[in-house]
């Protein structure tokens, strides 16, 4: 099976999750927010990283847990950075 490749706005929805998700981790380690997410250190590190830009749907829930946001939230957040500020309502 060969996997479609990524957009662009793919890669950078993935990255811009990547740093949402270190931002909120704060001063915790990886390893520990791994642990209480139930995934490993290594996939939160990738997922920091924009290595895996496209994780899934559980591990991100698990995570937005973990880190105390709401999946709302973190959708949010992750959509309004990917919209241009020319194409939002009342920008100049």
């Amino acid at each position: 099976m060969v996997r479609t490749p990524l957009t662009p706005e793919e890669r950078e929805r993935g990255e811009r999750l990547g740093l949402l998700l270190r931002a909120a981790r704060g001063d915790r380690s990886m390893t520990e927010v791994a642990a209480v997410a139930g995934i490993s250190a290594e996939t939160l590190r990738k997922i920091e990283t924009g290595r895996a830009p496209t994780p899934a749907f559980f591990t991100v829930a698990a995570l937005a847990r973990a880190l105390g946001l709401s999946m709302d939230e973190l959708a949010g957040r992750c959509v309004l950075a990917a919209v241009e500020p020319w194409s939002r309502p009342g920008a100049a």
